[in-house]
């Protein structure tokens, strides 16, 4: 007997992000290092598909020494213009020295309050905030609380963590689950959003 198939969010077409939505996106994410490489592949995000830089993760993970944060935080010139020079990356120059600098800050961070999982989490008190949309309801590019995040870590001197960013980001991160409410990940526990 063939098994229904799993009813999911309409973006999950392909494998990569069949693959990338069953298991990781929405769900809570407290790992400092994978905070990190998922903050990085947001800001490489930027003007692309989510698609496209899935394709390419592997490539990061090798560029950047399996995103240690401290490991990126201490590269040099030389070890910049090497991941410049690497295809399987983007190679925007403005998006490999961000990739830095936020491990810098990330470092910092870390000193501050513990973790990066600490600071990150306590914007919503260390819970998800659940959101039941319907599945013709569109997403929003941004929020109250990606704009409030976005500034504080700017604030803190991250680089590509824009409202719009900090918005996927939340999402990747397990903090905001926007699963669509038929979709088979949606959640039914952490703050529900309430909305009119």
């Amino acid at each position: 007997m063939k098994l229904p198939e799993q009813r999911r969010c309409a973006w999950a077409t392909t494998p990569e992000m069949i693959e990338y939505h069953d298991h990781e996106w929405g769900v809570p994410e407290h790992d400092d290092t994978m905070l990190f490489e998922l903050l990085t592949l947001e800001g490489a995000q930027a003007g692309l598909s989510w698609a496209t830089i899935l394709k390419r993760r592997a490539h990061y993970r090798d560029v950047f020494a399996q995103f240690d944060i401290p490991t990126v935080a201490a590269f040099d010139d030389a070890q910049i213009a090497k991941a410049l020079a690497n295809p399987g990356i983007i190679r925007n120059r403005a998006k490999v020295h961000s990739t830095v600098n936020n491990a810098n800050r990330i470092v910092a961070l870390q000193e501050r309050f513990g973790s990066f999982d600490a600071y990150l989490w306590q914007f919503v008190d260390g819970k998800s905030i659940v959101v039941h949309r319907g599945d013709h309801e569109p997403l929003p590019a941004s929020n109250e609380l990606s704009a409030r995040i976005s500034k504080d870590l700017k604030q803190h001197g991250f680089n590509f963590v824009g409202p719009t960013i900090i918005y996927s980001y939340l999402q990747a991160v397990g903090i905001l689950d926007d699963h669509y409410a038929s979709c088979f990940c949606a959640k039914t526990d952490g703050f529900l959003l309430e909305r009119n």
